[in-house]
């Protein structure tokens, strides 16, 4: 059997790890072939290939980004997108493809599988931790150990100033590293998308940690609105997916705060930072563990399936079913952390 590996959407760390996981088990227990496809679902949909063999996958356990490449091409929306995928992967003779990434790579692999019965396995892949079906997402760990170290500096900075430091973090519209990186990091307030926020509630927070003396800490998803306002955005362009590209909303809330406060406020905005880098520990053991049962899903020729972490076990769920909607923070949880703001 020859297997198709691509990786798709926006870089995390742990990709490496777990296409060393299908090949270092697919060539040593089964005997598979592999082949690469490049940047995410134009490999298939140009043809761009490269040879994945064990000595391909020798040494990136530990590096981050990944050696295939990724992008965020749509070929639903490319004209005859599926029959050039269909027609490549016969000319290569590929028997299955193993698609890793995170909702929108997923969604492509799930019609692939479900409209035109290509042989699709999917593994879950996206810092936002935001599929449904699975308890974590590779990548997430590595994501919030970046923003609560960048946290726990800032808190140094914003005493020695008194002034008010906002962090913008990624999520899109979950707020799961904001809320985990916030209370790791000693926030004293966290604001997600879940939950639209009260501007004066945020200034009476921050005004409360100045009579004690101390300077607040701020952190705010990046898809994050006020109660009475909109989205900020950078602009208003999609992608090939129709997202919009987020960020802007640190800048904005640090200007409110400091309007309407009169203590200086400043903004740091992680961006891409909280994807780059070294995985850590928990994503390698996560992305190895699932690139093993990926490719015995293939084994199985249980197709239309994504792999995804309940509990401690690895199960199979369909890939419908897990990019169906998103899993976003529940207010109850919101609620928990709530006695940490200001």
């Amino acid at each position: 059997m020859r297997v198709g590996v691509l990786t798709g959407g926006g870089d995390c760390p742990g990709l490496n790890a777990v296409i060393r996981a299908i090949v270092r088990k697919g060539v040593q227990e089964y005997r598979y072939d592999f082949i690469g496809f490049r940047d995410g679902w134009r490999g298939p949909l140009d043809a761009d290939t490269v040879q994945l063999d064990i000595p391909a996958v020798r040494g990136i356990l530990p590096r981050g980004g990944t050696i295939l490449g990724s992008s965020r091409t749509n070929p639903l929306k490319v004209e005859n997108g599926i029959r050039r995928i269909k027609e490549n992967l016969a000319k290569y003779e590929v028997d299955a493809l193993i698609a890793i990434g995170g909702e929108d790579t997923l969604g492509v692999a799930a019609e692939l599988a479900d409209e035109y019965g290509i042989n699709c396995v999917g593994v879950p892949k996206t810092i936002d931790n935001d599929l449904s079906a699975t308890d974590y997402t590779f990548g997430f760990d590595t994501a919030v150990n970046i923003a609560t170290e960048a946290i726990d500096r800032l808190h140094t900075t914003a005493e020695s100033h008194m002034r008010v430091l906002v962090v913008e973090v990624m999520g899109r519209h979950a707020g799961w590293i904001a809320v985990h990186s916030g209370l790791a990091g000693g926030a004293n307030a966290i604001l997600i998308p879940e939950q639209r926020f009260d501007l004066d509630q945020v200034c009476a927070w921050v005004e409360s940690r100045f009579k004690i003396r101390y300077a607040p800490i701020v952190v705010v998803a990046e898809g994050a609105m006020p109660k009475d306002g909109d989205m900020v955005l950078k602009d208003g362009s999609l992608d090939s997916f129709g997202h919009v590209r987020l960020s802007g909303i640190g800048e904005w809330l640090a200007k409110q705060i400091e309007s309407r406060t009169g203590k200086e406020a400043r903004t740091t905005v992680l961006g891409h930072v909280q994807r780059g880098g070294t995985p850590s520990a928990f994503d390698r053991w996560l992305a190895t563990r699932f690139g093993l049962h990926a490719i015995d899903a293939v084994r199985d020729r249980d197709f239309g399936k994504m792999v995804a972490l309940r509990g401690t076990d690895i199960v199979r769920v369909p890939i419908a079913e897990a990019t169906a909607k998103l899993k976003t923070v529940d207010p109850k949880l919101y609620e928990e952390i709530g006695v940490f703001f200001g």
